[in-house]
């Protein structure tokens, strides 16, 4: 992924200077069309999307589940560190080592000392290669929430253990100094920064690896200090400062307190006295319960819950939700009242009341009606009388049409997907590259599938997996792709693959029957890893990949002979190991997965230069090939016009290849509004718990996708237009996908008069400036216009500035 920035810098920059050198004269140019020519046969499955549980775009999103730690795995949210005032991020405490979840600008501060001179130190340690840094920050003062909201400085080190950086913040963040440095980031590093005056000196392990003077006569002379995580999953302990006064050491100690799982709140009404406890003995699923029990006074004491970032669950009146939830007791009956309530509490709109609970876990299930509207409801899981229960896997479902084809799935959300034209849907990225992504763990009982630690999230949960994805697609009618782990083992992939694709008669395609499923999924496109050796390049990687790979393969493809796999390795046409993977898989993989970076409008340019190189190579490995291309992930950190254009230009580029590329999967399918963990600021369509919208890319996808047709055919652009045309087989319409990605309005002229006569010419557009979006205030703000023309078979037309247009000619 860090490659992929440096390529979006440079992208920016080309195209920066592309914009500003613009002249004032009007710009012209001129398409002329051989509709006679066919020059390459177009893949039906251009029109793709990536779906990954990033950013939500599962848990939270289309998975119908409103419960959010529906398992209660996430640590105690009444941890407040003590010494420390949090700002943001789920941090944790154990054995005098804090820990926090990756976030996009979770911090705690010392509520202690200001630091002028001294030294500020802590240990750090990372769990994984997720995200980007982490680290200290120092002479801090007005710390919010918010990734750069403090004044001060900060010295962050990257995840993957190869360089430092030194910041300064002033509610916004300029970089001062970057050294390369190889260090474990898997080890405790001892992190040390020294201020003298306006000198920083930063320490790692003793170390002096990095220098600098602040020679800004206003640079901050004294502040607070404290640690900072910018989207890694991070570990610190020894935390302490060293002034003139002396040295004082700070432990990390959690108050004792009410331990509720941080994606739950603690309830209590009346005079009741009650004792929360996140509970490790014995829980149902995972590794926690949690518990509650009432001690003394009269009132209710529970937990309650109001979904993704406590947006809330939108009820509706009169149309009832489903749940269940897995309970036990201690000693005398305890009663459990399960209720969706306005967010504070004073309007419950429907309960149940579950008696006889027993000292075993035991499923429960409840149907609740709300009795008015509200968008921000909570449900609440609560007790009224004195003794112990435990809960666990609480799960809060719609009904009726609220559900997509009685799949557990948001309707709106899918039907989005729908209507998008999508026509291939992949199933993957860097979720996949934990230890404990199994298949078999993704399938049977979803109350019972183990929860894991997970990339993205820590606390992943196994409700929506593989099989879920297929049973969306079936319905949706896309052509499905998945990734597995390179580390699945072979049995477990072969009996996957009978399981998907084996009949009702075999072993594992009768456990698929008995989940279900009767008939077979007939899968086809299967990747194998994600991203492979994109940060971590070694000899030694490449060779595990390709032993996996071939493992893999065989236990595969002996159940299933007509699969078609894909490559996961990141594609570095500069290395030799690309040589070497190609000429160990070529004849077992079918595809080499491409992830082009689309934020830039050149986008479709630079994918060109990558396409034609790749092409080229595969054949000059080996010039009877079948090897071809298959692109994943289009990714960026954007959702706007310059997305958009990005996109289709590369859309356009890949026409030109024919069935060189199987598909162009643009990243990611789906977003929360006003909500994101990581820098993939990229959902083609955007949710709240009430609404689903298309960002501009989104409509660009529709236009296409609606106006496909198979053939590619000559065609010749003078000027700066960026244009394809195709056709159908019969020669009966003509259509031309045309970018302007100039800042003015070019008159062009289309010449399609080898198409022959036509009856009828309509355009489509979608133009805006650069940096604009939908809002769920404006959701069709950009969206496309469409007009009829004068039948004519050669056309003058004004291309709008920044713009996506498709012209049609009909017989």
């Amino acid at each position: 992924m860090k490659k992929h920035i440096l390529i979006s810098l440079s992208c920016t920059a080309l195209l920066g200077g592309l914009l500003t050198a613009a002249p004032a004269a009007a710009q012209t140019a001129t398409v002329r069309v051989d509709a006679e020519k066919v020059e390459q046969r177009i893949t039906p499955w251009l029109y793709g999307a990536c779906i990954e549980d990033v950013n939500h775009e599962i848990y939270g999103g289309i998975y119908d589940q409103k419960i959010y730690g529906e398992s209660f795995e996430e640590p105690d949210a009444t941890q407040d560190l003590s010494a420390f005032s949090k700002y943001e991020g789920i941090w944790s405490v154990s054995d005098g080592v804090a820990a926090v979840s990756a976030s996009r600008g979770g911090k705690i501060v010392y509520n202690g000392a200001e630091i002028g001179d001294g030294v500020v130190e802590t240990d750090i340690r990372f769990d994984n290669e997720r995200g980007n840094m982490a680290g200290m920050l120092f002479r801090a003062s007005d710390p919010g929430i918010g990734r750069d909201r403090f004044r001060g400085y900060a010295v962050s080190l990257s995840s993957v253990g190869k360089k430092i950086e030194l910041t300064k913040h002033d509610n916004n963040v300029t970089l001062l100094r970057k050294v390369d440095y190889q260090f474990d980031p898997y080890t405790w590093n001892r992190l040390s920064v020294s201020m003298q005056g306006p000198e920083i000196e930063i320490f790692l392990n003793g170390k002096s690896v990095l220098k600098y003077t602040d020679e800004d006569p206003r640079y901050f002379r004294s502040g607070k200090f404290g640690l900072r995580d910018l989207v890694a999953d991070v570990y610190y302990r020894n935390v302490g400062y060293k002034t003139a006064a002396g040295m004082k050491t700070i432990s990390f100690e959690a108050p004792q307190g009410v331990a509720v799982s941080c994606r739950w709140q603690p309830v209590v009404t009346g005079t009741a006295e009650a004792v929360f406890t996140h509970d490790t003995q014995d829980p149902f699923h995972g590794n926690y319960s949690q518990g509650v029990e009432i001690v003394a006074g009269k009132g209710t004491a529970g937990v309650s819950n109001m979904s993704l970032n406590g947006w809330g669950i939108a009820v509706r009146k009169g149309r009832t939700m489903q749940g269940r939830i897995y309970l036990k007791a201690a000693g005398a009956e305890v009663p459990v009242t399960v209720a969706l309530e306005s967010a504070d509490g004073k309007t419950r709109y429907a309960a149940q009341r579950i008696e006889g609970i027993t000292d075993r876990w035991t499923r429960y299930d409840f149907t609740l009606t709300p009795s008015a509207d509200d968008n921000r409801a909570r449900l609440a899981v609560t007790t009224d009388r004195p003794g112990k229960i435990w809960m666990d896997m609480a799960t809060l479902e719609s009904t009726g049409d609220a559900r997509y084809k009685g799949l557990p799935l948001r309707s709106d959300i899918a039907q989005a997907l729908v209507d998008q034209g999508l026509t291939f849907l992949r199933y993957g990225g860097t979720m996949v590259n934990v230890p404990d992504y199994r298949f078999k763990n993704m399938i049977g009982d979803r109350d019972r599938r183990p929860p894991y630690r997970g990339h993205w999230n820590w606390w992943s949960t196994n409700g929506f997996g593989i099989e879920e994805f297929l049973q969306f697609t079936e319905a949706a009618g896309f052509t499905p792709s998945f990734a597995v782990s390179i580390d699945e083992t072979a049995q477990d992939m072969a009996d996957m693959i009978e399981y998907l694709n084996g009949p009702a008669t075999s072993e594992w395609g009768a456990k698929r029957a008995a989940n279900g499923h009767p008939a077979p999924y007939n899968v086809k496109y299967i990747e194998i890893g994600n991203e492979e050796q994109i940060l971590h390049e070694s000899r030694e990687g490449y060779d595990h990949y390709i032993e996996r790979f071939n493992i893999l393969h065989d236990a595969m493809k002996a159940k299933d002979p007509n699969l078609e796999l894909i490559i996961a390795i990141d594609w570095k046409p500069g290395s030799p190991e690309m040589e070497r993977v190609f000429k160990a898989l070529d004849g077992k993989a079918a595809y080499w997965d491409y992830h082009p970076w689309a934020d830039p409008m050149i986008a479709g340019k630079i994918a060109e230069e990558k396409l034609s190189e790749m092409k080229r190579l595969f054949y000059s490995w080996n010039p009877a090939t079948k090897m071809k291309c298959a692109i994943f992930e289009e990714n960026g950190d954007t959702h706007n016009i310059r997305r958009t254009l990005g996109h289709v230009t590369l859309q356009n580029t890949i026409r030109r290849h024919g069935d060189f590329v199987l598909t162009s999967c643009a990243a990611n399918a789906l977003q929360p509004y006003r909500q994101n963990d990581n820098s993939w600021n990229q959902g083609q369509i955007f949710f709240t718990p009430t609404q689903v919208w298309g960002m501009p890319p989104f409509y660009a996808q529709q236009m296409a996708s609606k106006h496909h047709l198979p053939l590619l055919v000559a065609s010749e652009t003078e000027g700066t237009l960026d244009v394809t045309a195709t056709r159908d087989e019969a020669s009966r319409k003509l259509v031309l996908h045309i970018a302007n990605i100039r800042p003015e309005t070019i008159a062009a002229k289309f010449d399609a008069s080898t198409f022959g006569p036509v009856k009828h010419v309509r355009t489509v557009t979608l133009s805006g400036r650069p940096e604009e979006v939908n809002t769920p205030e404006q959701p069709r703000r950009i969206a496309p216009v469409e007009r009829e023309l004068a039948a004519q078979e050669v056309v003058n037309l004004d291309i709008r500035p920044f713009s996506y247009t498709i012209l049609v000619f009909e017989k």
